[in-house]
C-alpha cells in the first residue's frame, strides 16, 4: 500500500522527521501519536503525496512517489481518503454536495452515484441534514461529514487527522466505530492523535499498532497504552 524507508523531511533549514521507515499494510490498523509539532501531519502529508520526503524512499501503491507525474499522483490520492483536521468545506454547498465533491473532481456522473451517496450518509447519521449547510452543523457532524466525504471514492487507505480533537467522548467512540467498520472491510486505517482513551478503546475492537514520533524519528509506542 504505502512504505517509507529511511525517510527524512526538512522544513526551514531544519530537519522535521529523520530515518521513518514504515509499511502500511492492506488491512492494517495504525495509531499515529506524539506531542504537537512533532510532525505527525507532516508525517500524513508524505503518505498522500502533498509532500516529499527531502531524502529516503516513499511509496505508494507499489509506485516511487518522485516518479509520479501530476496526473499519477492524483489518480493514486483518489485511493486515499484524508480526514483533515480543519474539516474545511465549501460553505455554499449543502453537506451532501460538499460529500460528493471527490466524485465530481474526478469526473464521476454524482447522479449516477446517488444511492451511494445516501447511504453513506446514513452510515455516518447524516440522513436528516443532508441538505443543510455546513456552518449550520455541530462539531461532530462536520467531522462525521468529513469523514463521509473521505471515503466516498472508496479508497484503499484512510488517514485521519486528529478526527475526534473537537468533539465530546462519546461523539469520539462514534467515530471510532466507523473507523473500525471501514478497517473490518478491508481497508487500511491510520490515526494522528493525541488521545490516549481513543487508542485503549480502539484496542479491545481492534488490532491496532501504536506508533510515537519523538526527535525526528518513528517508535512503537510503549505497551502500557
Amino acid at each position: 500500500m504505502i512504505e517509507l524507508q529511511n525517510v527524512a523531511y526538512s522544513y526551514g533549514g531544519g530537519e522535521l522527521l529523520s530515518d521513518i521507515s514504515l509499511k502500511l499494510a492492506p488491512g492494517s490498523f495504525h495509531f499515529l501519536t506524539g506531542p504537537s509539532g512533532a510532525g505527525k501531519t507532516t508525517f500524513l502529508k508524505l503518505c498522500y503525496m502533498e509532500l516529499m520526503a527531502s531524502s529516503g524512499l516513499v511509496q505508494a501503491f507499489g509506485r516511487d512517489t518522485r516518479a509520479m507525474d501530476r496526473s499519477e499522483i492524483a489518480r493514486n490520492r483518489q485511493r486515499i481518503g484524508v480526514v483533515h483536521q480543519d474539516c474545511q468545506f465549501l460553505d455554499h454547498l449543502s453537506i451532501s454536495a460538499n460529500v460528493a465533491l471527490p466524485l465530481m473532481v474526478a469526473g464521476r456522473d454524482v447522479s449516477h452515484e446517488a444511492e451511494n451517496l445516501n447511504d453513506l450518509l446514513s452510515w455516518v447519521g447524516l440522513t436528516h441534514r443532508a441538505d443543510a449547510l455546513p456552518d449550520e452543523l455541530s462539531g461532530g457532524e462536520r467531522q462525521r461529514a468529513a469523514l463521509a466525504r473521505a471515503v466516498i471514492m472508496s479508497p484503499d487507505v484512510v488517514l485521519a487527522d486528529e478526527p475526534t480533537g473537537n468533539v465530546d467522548w462519546e461523539m469520539s467512540k462514534r467515530l471510532l466505530t466507523l473507523l473500525v467498520e471501514l478497517n473490518k472491510m478491508g481497508k487500511t486505517i491510520m490515526i494522528a492523535t493525541h488521545d490516549l482513551n481513543l487508542i485503549r478503546a480502539a484496542k479491545s475492537q481492534v488490532n491496532a499498532r501504536v506508533l510515537r514520533i519523538s526527535n525526528q524519528r518513528l517508535q512503537l509506542a510503549g505497551s502500557d497504552l
